[in-house]
């Protein structure tokens, strides 16, 4: 961004000052004041806009165009609509109420109303019809007088109320009129200043402050650079008249470089945010499960029970180290992607074309653009030839765009990316041609830099992922009921006349119990082991929670190119004068041994009675029918000269008629590509085929060529033949403008003969032209880019006489299809959401006629189905507000031609229907829309850094259907963290329904805090960790995803968790009150029986919490090895806890005898016996959960 500008100062006579104003017409000034007025009334709403931004482009035109007396009318109309602009930004303020300032904006708006008020007579008389009250309020003047102002805020103020007060001497004959009553005297001392007396003497000079300017020691010179802007409205002579010094042919001189560089600062994007391990850890401790155990390891400490402490520490120790682990290890698999080397830029200076780092550019600089460049900044083309550029990458529209120097005539200054034909942006490629421009816009002004930017200020707002949200609700929950819980059970002991400093102890315990302590660490540890399982499926998980967000996903919007489809051009089908269609297999593989040329003859087609016909076909039909000839098969491809004249000459052209290369690169291993992608899609074709340019040019060479454009669509080459000494004219192009050029075509051969092939041809009719319309409309249909093929032979001519060949009396040959197709296994991807009950939507800023058909491939699109039959264009979305957006019913499935805002509108509209929304992209103008996202994915390796940075996912092998796969391991994950839920609240239930059933009976409290700690840590994380290793279900992707709105635990999952705890309680009750009144057992040892009891209940429950309605005997004991693991474990540090010394006393445990390990047997047979009777009923009246 430009600096402030700063104030000339008159003390610097020895600086020449190089304003350069040049004559303009009055309607082009008009015309630019007027989009800038547009903007001044649209920022606010147009986020891709800053107010500075177009007040320096405003500031621009009134020194350039009109400051001097270079424009002293202008229309009345605008003049208006201009002064309503400027005094409503003016006034804005910024800091405390003690103490405002006007903000750097308000201020260029305030100086600018000054400009205009001392140039234009128009706007003038627009101020002179103003009330002064109203100039008073809008202009604040009294902001701008006081001490602490600038030099430059007082000149402009002095200024401003001279020349009013002398333009108006009857409107406003008081200065004081025009300021505050308090502020008064700050402008009284101000006008009796010397400043004020040297500005009253000035009669032939501005009297608002000068727009500062560059200065450049070395020439001693003041340069004002213009701001920066694409100028796609500015013809070339303009354009270079705003960069005075650059020329065509000299470039920028280099000592002006660092100056101009000081100003706009280094063409560099900015730096995506490393991680921070402080802030890591920080988000980790911050959660509030984890808030809620480090407040109840606060409240032990302050009971001085410092063992209960310790427990509870280490499982925040255990947990926080677990989730940094995770978050650090995917940052820096992430960091390991990137790639943010800056590519070198070609540049003419000082009339010498160099090498420079493209961060060392500046606006102004000529860049030269050559085949395979990568763009380096924002340019503004001044010549170009044939020159493509592949803006995938920023509109998603897989085609090369061509360019011209042309300007374009807007009523905004932002018009859609793809329309800006005079422009090439920052990061895009050339794919073809060369050309010249201006650099306009660097670093983070670019379009790329932009997007970068807004993303890096939104990864600072961090949206909480469904599982974080409902676990933070259940965490309130259970925080509600540990305080009703303390109060009840201090209520009941004081009722009971307990002391009441033993009762509030006793329900702190309880409020401890109340918190499931292993919740916060398996949830983690079971998300980290989702993670490893998506890592082995080429997915990287930035962030542990969205591997779960990612199972609840709703809705999938899916970029087109790259995402859906390869990403790359190849040729689907050529179908011939002879009405043969020939298939393509693997087109867009570039060995020419991979897939297959597969022919559709002529007779099936003329038999397939569901073609589309135009033409009546009067062709005799014979009797007989040969069945084997009508089967489609491959064609032989090992004997190239023995093919069918109609598909040799049709693939003559494919490879003639083109300037690509495709090559095996030996020491990559790889084959590479150089070329438009069309025309490396011909190339490849032809090469299948093995009739390359290699096989072609062993006795032709090429003499001429007549390069495309876009007014002719087409383009022709010339091949001299050393065999028959013949030319050959070969041409390619739109079949509309080809069909009109050609008076022949290559029918079918009635017999074989010894005549040349093209000396037997047939005049194009009606019908043969309809048949050709028919396929050019069957091809486009299915969103194929259609060309037609042709040549004809001519006499040889001297070379000064080719130019001069004209492009007519072709012999057409066929139609080539050529497509970015789809990957493979999405479609069956896209099937597998949809019976998974998620809506995967297309996003694209291709045709709209490509994305419906690819979409139909896919099964994206289909007619005739609500809700799957709707496609809508970014222009259209623009009409529509945010709300009429929401309540679109049915809600499109098919979004092309949209712009980034839009991809993001379209984001937002979905999740305030209440879906929960996956975005999948690789370009950066799929990167904003991801951040918005719920669950952000990314493609690996055709995805650019800022997608990547943006991304929650990121798919290494950038295929659509690991997402499927991803999808259904977020499933898995939020199976097993709703099953250790139901088995760790159970189990922490039980402990609360006892200890409140013994205080309200006035029992002595069955167990101690420790014993609490202890049962909940043996019991609670090792079998809840292994129901996180549970198996997947089999029919995970037959149900529909879970309602985003609703929480963890549902209310059949409660009663499930509220009965079997009752029931665990119960058991537990009833073995301690025995051991207490019928056995005669001392406190202690009732207590160490009770603990036994409820503690082994617990484990067992484990096996039975592997579902929630299949019985433990369907689901078996065995199959989950790590569950057998767990409960071995989990009971050894239960006996070792009752019988190791010094472990035992530790814990406050006694010795358990056998008899009470019969009385415990019995619990566990009822409590099995139980549970299978809950889960008999759950299937038979079939409740869902």
């Amino acid at each position: 961004m430009s600096k402030p500008s700063q104030a000339d100062q008159p003390t610097h006579p020895h600086h020449a000052i190089i304003d350069l104003p040049f004559t303009d017409g009055k309607a082009s000034i008009e015309q630019q004041i007027e989009l800038h007025v547009h903007d001044l009334f649209d920022v606010k709403e147009n986020k891709s806009l800053s107010l500075e931004e177009v007040l320096e482009g405003l500031r621009y035109v009134m020194h350039f165009r009109i400051k001097g007396g270079s424009q002293p009318h202008l229309d009345i109309g605008l003049m208006r609509r201009l002064c309503e602009a400027l005094l409503l930004n003016s006034g804005h303020t910024d800091g405390h109420l003690l103490r405002k300032h006007t903000t750097p904006s308000a201020d260029m708006a305030f100086m600018l109303f000054g400009d205009f008020l001392e140039e234009v007579i128009e706007f003038r008389t627009v101020v002179g019809e103003k009330d002064v009250y109203d100039l008073r309020t809008q202009l604040k003047i009294h902001y701008r007088c006081q001490s602490t102002c600038t030099e430059e805020q007082k000149r402009a103020a002095v200024g401003i109320v001279q020349m009013l007060t002398e333009f108006f001497p009857r409107h406003i004959p008081d200065w004081r009129d025009l300021i505050k009553d308090s502020a008064q005297s700050d402008m009284d001392t101000l006008l009796r200043s010397p400043l004020a007396s040297e500005m009253a003497k000035q009669k032939n000079t501005s009297k608002m402050p000068r727009a500062g300017g560059l200065v450049v020691n070395d020439e001693r010179t003041v340069i004002l650079p213009p701001p920066q802007a694409l100028y796609f409205d500015r013809p070339v002579e303009r354009l270079l008249q705003m960069f005075p010094h650059t020329r065509p042919n000299y470039g920028l001189p280099s000592a002006l470089v660092p100056a101009l560089r000081e100003q706009y600062g280094i063409n560099k994007l900015p730096d995506p945010p490393r991680p921070s391990a402080i802030k890591m850890v920080w988000n980790q401790l911050t959660d509030f499960m984890i808030v809620l155990l480090l407040i109840a390891a606060i409240v032990e400490a302050a009971q001085q029970e410092f063992n209960s402490m310790a427990v509870l520490l280490i499982v925040v120790v255990l947990n926080t180290a677990i989730g940094f682990t995770q978050e650090w290890k995917a940052s820096k698999t992430l960091s390991a992607l990137m790639d943010l080397s800056v590519p070198k830029a070609q540049v003419i200076r000082d009339g010498q074309q160099q090498v420079v780092e493209s961060d060392s550019l500046v606006p102004g600089d000529l860049v030269i653009l050559e085949e395979g460049d990568a763009v380096p900044a924002d340019l503004r083309l001044v010549e170009v030839s044939q020159l493509e550029v592949i803006e995938s990458i920023l509109t998603g529209e897989s085609l090369p765009v061509l360019k011209k120097v042309d300007a374009i005539k807007a009523k905004s200054r932002r018009i859609p990316l793809g329309d800006c034909l005079g422009n090439v942006f920052m990061s895009t490629t050339v794919a073809r041609g060369r050309g010249k421009g201006i650099v306009v816009r660097t670093g983070e002004q670019t379009e790329i830099g932009k997007i970068s930017s807004a993303i890096h200020a939104s990864s600072k707002r961090k949206n909480k992922t469904p599982i974080q949200r409902r676990l933070n609700k259940l965490g309130k929950y259970l925080v509600a009921v540990a305080i009703v819980l303390c109060i009840l059970v201090v209520v009941i002991g004081i009722a009971w006349k307990q002391d009441v400093r033993q009762m509030v102890n006793v329900g702190l315990s309880l409020a401890v119990s109340v918190i499931p302590e292993g919740l916060v660490a398996v949830t983690t540890v079971t998300m980290a082991l989702g993670v490893r399982r998506m890592a082995a499926r080429q997915c990287v998980v930035r962030t542990l929670p969205a591997v779960e967000s990612l199972g609840s996903v709703t809705v999938i919007c899916s970029d087109k190119t790259g995402t859906l489809t390869e990403g790359k051009m190849g040729a689907s089908e050529l179908w011939t004068a002879d009405d043969a269609l020939y298939r393509f297999t693997e087109s867009t593989s570039l060995d020419p041994t991979h897939g297959e040329i597969i022919l559709e003859p002529t007779e099936l087609r003329r038999r397939m009675i569901h073609m589309r016909r135009t033409a009546v076909d009067n062709e005799a039909r014979d009797s007989t029918v040969d069945y084997a000839a009508l089967r489609t098969r491959p064609v032989d491809r090992s004997n190239p000269n023995a093919y069918d004249a109609h598909l040799r000459y049709a693939l003559m052209v494919a490879a003639l008629c083109n300037n690509s290369s495709v090559h095996f690169n030996a020491e990559g291993n790889a084959w590479s590509t150089v070329g438009d992608p069309t025309e490396v899609a011909l190339t490849v074709a032809a090469q299948k085929a093995g009739l390359g340019r290699d096989y072609w040019t062993q006795g032709m060479r090429k003499v001429f060529e007549r390069a495309f454009d876009s007014e002719r669509k087409l383009m022709s080459t010339v091949f001299r033949s050393d065999v028959d000494g013949q030319l050959y004219m070969l041409c390619k192009g739109a079949p509309e403008e080809l069909l009109q050029k050609c008076s022949s075509f290559l029918p079918v051969p009635k017999e074989k003969g010894s005549d040349h092939p093209l000396d037997i041809v047939s005049e194009i009719d009606d019908s043969f032209a309809a048949k050709v319309t028919d396929e050019s409309s069957r091809m486009a249909s299915q969103g194929l880019r259609v060309l037609g093929l042709a040549l004809k032979r001519v006499p040889d001519v001297d070379d000064e006489k080719l130019p001069s060949l004209m492009e007519n009396q072709f012999i057409f040959l066929g139609l080539i299809g050529l497509i970015d197709p789809p990957k493979q296994g999405v479609k069956e991807s896209v099937a597998t959401c949809q019976q998974a009950g998620i809506r995967v939507m297309m996003i694209t800023g291709d045709h709209v006629e490509t994305a419906v058909a690819i979409a139909s491939q896919l099964g994206i699109f289909e007619r005739g189905v609500h809700g799957m039959s709707r496609a809508i264009l970014g222009r259209e979305l623009d009409l529509l507000s945010e709300e009429a957006i929401i309540e679109l019913d049915p809600f499109p499935n098919v979004f092309a031609r949209v712009s980034p805002d839009n991809k993001l509108t379209i984001v937002r509209a979905l999740q305030q229907r209440g879906e929960l929304v996956a975005m999948t992209g690789d370009g950066v103008n799929d990167a904003p829309a991801i951040k918005s996202a719920d669950v952000g994915v990314a493609m690996g390796q055709a995805g650019t850094e800022i997608t990547k940075q943006a991304a929650d996912l990121i798919l290494l092998n950038d295929n659509f259907s690991t997402i499927v796969a991803a999808v259904e391991e977020g499933r898995h994950v939020f199976d097993n963290i709703l099953k250790f839920i139901v088995y760790l609240l159970s189990c922490n239930g039980s402990e609360i329904f006892l200890m409140l059933i013994c205080a309200i009976a006035n029992i002595h409290m069955p167990f101690t805090v420790m014993m609490i700690l202890w049962a909940n840590i043996i019991a609670d994380i090792p079998p809840a960790m292994a129901l996180g290793v549970e198996p997947r279900e089999k029919k995970l992707m037959h149900r529909p995803p879970r309602n985003p709105n609703t929480g963890v635990v549902t209310l059949t999952v409660w009663i499930v968790i509220f009965s079997q705890s009752l029931l665990m309680a119960a058991l537990s009750l009833t073995s301690y009150v025995l051991a207490l009144y019928r056995f005669n057992y001392e406190v202690h040892d009732a207590q160490s029986l009770a603990f036994a009891c409820l503690t082994t209940i617990q484990l067992l429950h484990s096996f039975l919490s592997r579902s929630i309605d299949q019985s433990v005997f369907k689901t078996g004991f065995v199959k989950n090895k790590w569950m057998l693991v767990a409960v071995t474990i989990s009971f050894f540090f239960l006996i070792l806890g009752i019988y190791a010394p010094g472990i035992s006393h530790w814990l406050e445990l006694t010795f358990v005898g056998w008899q009470s390990w019969i009385m415990i047997l019995c619990c566990v047979v009822t409590h099995v016996t139980v549970v299978e009777i809950q889960k008999f009923t759950i299937r038979r009246l079939k409740l869902t959960f």
